[in-house]
């Protein structure tokens, strides 16, 4: 079992998990080439992949399809809306295009989507079930609801949006409807809120947490980790035992190994 977070944050998405025997790629935001070099830096190559799977049509998460189906015919796994609001999606060979209902099955390996709060057709997060094990990819996340916390309830791994500093994103540059987007219902995750979260949920011993997606412009991995850190631990979460939080890079591999 492993996970590696390929790049992660406003500039573009991509993320590769094994488990058991079956590889999928969550997001191509990333090129070809970038996502080529990736899978060579951990091993693998994209002829690996049993898919890629699409959480919503937004460029920084769909960059590298086009290129990525051309080159590798590998199958692209997305929601019927996402594939309508995805530019150029009709573009993809049949047998490249697959669509995603209530759950996939890949071997022993079980990835059922779940709907999030954000401003594409049909957004989703993933949760992955192996054996006894429970994955949740959720970033993009507008605000927290129900399912969003159903999903990441007892999951042994989360790769969860902590996408901006709230001070920063008001004194930065961006113009205000833009901030407001970002803060609204349907654009992304706060630090704050994402600590909240965490603290809020049932979990298991030991809990892993990857912080994502985070804006270059409007948060830092240290400013995360710490913002998360301190919420968690004024709802007495010990992080370093009941949780452990890992930083994410636009640029950089992170991974895990079980």
């Amino acid at each position: 079992m492993q996970i590696h977070i390929l790049a992660s944050g406003s500039t573009g998405n991509s993320i590769l998990v094994e488990m058991g025997d079956r590889r999928l790629l969550v997001d191509a935001g990333i090129s070809c080439r970038r996502i080529e070099r990736g899978l060579a830096a951990v091993g693998m190559q994209v002829g690996d992949l049993d898919g890629v799977l699409i959480t919503h049509e937004h460029h920084d998460h769909i960059k590298g399809v086009p290129v990525l189906v051309r080159k590798h015919r590998v199958p692209i796994y997305a929601r019927p809306a996402t594939w309508q609001g995805m530019p150029d999606g009709d573009k993809i060979p049949t047998e490249c295009r697959r669509e995603i209902g209530e759950k996939l099955e890949f071997g022993s390996l079980q990835v059922v989507p779940f709907p999030i709060s954000h401003d594409a057709a049909d957004p989703v997060g993933y949760k992955f079930y192996h054996q006894n094990l429970k994955w949740v990819v959720a970033t993009d996340l507008g605000m927290i609801n129900r399912p969003l916390a159903e999903a990441l309830a007892y999951s042994d791994l989360a790769v969860l949006e902590s996408n901006h500093d709230l001070e920063m994103l008001q004194t930065g540059p961006y113009p205000h409807f833009l901030k407001q987007r970002i803060r609204g219902q349907k654009g992304h995750l706060s630090n704050h809120e994402a600590g909240y979260l965490l603290a809020r949920i049932p979990k298991v011993r030991c809990m892993k947490v990857f912080l994502a997606h985070l804006s270059q412009q409007n948060n830092l991995p240290h400013l995360a980790e710490r913002t998360v850190t301190d919420v968690l631990r004024s709802h007495d979460c010990a992080v370093g035992k009941d949780i452990m939080l890992y930083r994410t890079y636009p640029d950089r591999i992170v991974s895990l190994v079980r």
